[in-house]
């Protein structure tokens, strides 16, 4: 069993394929959709370059602030872990899925895109991730909606 264990798993790999396909472009139309929604007063808050400043003029405060993941690391108050996908376990699959996140006024997941990750690890670091809770990243006093990447590591032990 051991001696066919690569080819079996070279066969299940393949014929999971479309299911994992099909997941990951739900959730990427997802997260697309989340993405481009518009703010209260009708404006695209995020095309997917850069963030923008609704309204910049008259309140001076930025719609949405890019911050670096280390930043956004260190307002983390919740942090549920993934769960190590069995499929990609035994595969030995491991690597880091990497999200950009929307981070709500709140401090909770408004939104997620992939930017990369092997495709057996991006669901369950989507659904991970999901459920993570920042404390608010505050400017000028006030809450804001902040943009960052986020890494999920997948380790085998």
């Amino acid at each position: 069993m051991l001696k066919n264990t690569p080819a079996m798993m070279a066969d299940m790999m393949q014929a999971l394929q479309p299911v994992f396909k099909k997941q990951i472009d739900e959730r990427l139309a997802q997260a697309e959709k989340a993405a481009t929604a518009t703010d209260e007063s009708g404006q695209t808050a995020y095309t997917g370059d850069t963030p923008t400043t609704a309204n910049a003029s008259m309140t001076g405060e930025a719609q949405r602030l890019r911050i670096d993941s280390g930043v956004s690391e260190g307002l983390l108050i919740s942090q549920v872990p993934p769960v190590y996908p069995p499929l990609a376990r035994q595969a030995r699959i491991q690597g880091t899925v990497v999200l950009e996140a929307v981070i709500g006024k709140d401090g909770g997941i408004e939104s997620l895109s992939l930017v990369s990750g092997h495709p057996m690890l991006i669901p369950a670091a989507m659904d991970a991730v999901k459920q993570w809770r920042y404390r608010p990243y505050l400017l000028n006093g006030r809450p804001v909606l902040v943009l960052t990447h986020i890494n999920v590591d997948f380790t085998l032990q």
